[in-house]
C-alpha cells in the first residue's frame, strides 16, 4: 500500500488495542462541510490512533463526519475526518456533552504520525511521575 494510501478504519476491537492517553492539547472541531477557520481551543482530550473521547459545549448528531485538527507538540498540525460514535451529555455544567469518536479515512502516514506523539506523551508522563 502506498503511504498516502487511507488506512482501512479500525474494527472496534482494533479501536481498543490502542494506547490511549489523556492530554491537554489545543483543539479545533467543526462539520467536514464547514470551511470557515475557526479557533484552536485547549481541551484535554482521551487521544488514540482510532479517535479522541472530549468534552465539548455542542452537540454534533451520531454518524456526523466533523474535521479534527489537533495542534500536536513543537507547533505540529494534525488533521483528520472523525466520525461521532456518541454523545453523552453530562449534567454538570448545563449544556455540556462527551463526544466520542473515531478516525476515519486517515493515511496511514497521519496515523503514524499520531502513534509516535501518543508514544512521546507516554513516555512523559511516565518520567514525570514514575522516574527517581
Amino acid at each position: 500500500m502506498p503511504p498516502d494510501a487511507p488506512a482501512s478504519p479500525p474494527s472496534p476491537s482494533d479501536r481498543r488495542e490502542y494506547y490511549r492517553i489523556t492530554v491537554s492539547l489545543p483543539i479545533c472541531l467543526q462539520p467536514e462541510s464547514d470551511t470557515t477557520e475557526n479557533e484552536f481551543v485547549e481541551k484535554a482530550v482521551n487521544l488514540s490512533a482510532g479517535g479522541i473521547g472530549v468534552t465539548l459545549n455542542q452537540t454534533f448528531e451520531v454518524n456526523a463526519i466533523l474535521s479534527c485538527a489537533l495542534l500536536l507538540p513543537g507547533e505540529v498540525l494534525f488533521k483528520s475526518h472523525l466520525q461521532v460514535l456518541r454523545v453523552d451529555p453530562i449534567p454538570y455544567p448545563l449544556n455540556t456533552y462527551r463526544l466520542h469518536g473515531r478516525f476515519i479515512r486517515m493515511a496511514t502516514a497521519d496515523r503514524e504520525l499520531l502513534i509516535r506523539h501518543i508514544i512521546q506523551f507516554q513516555r512523559e508522563h511516565l518520567n514525570k511521575h514514575y522516574s527517581a
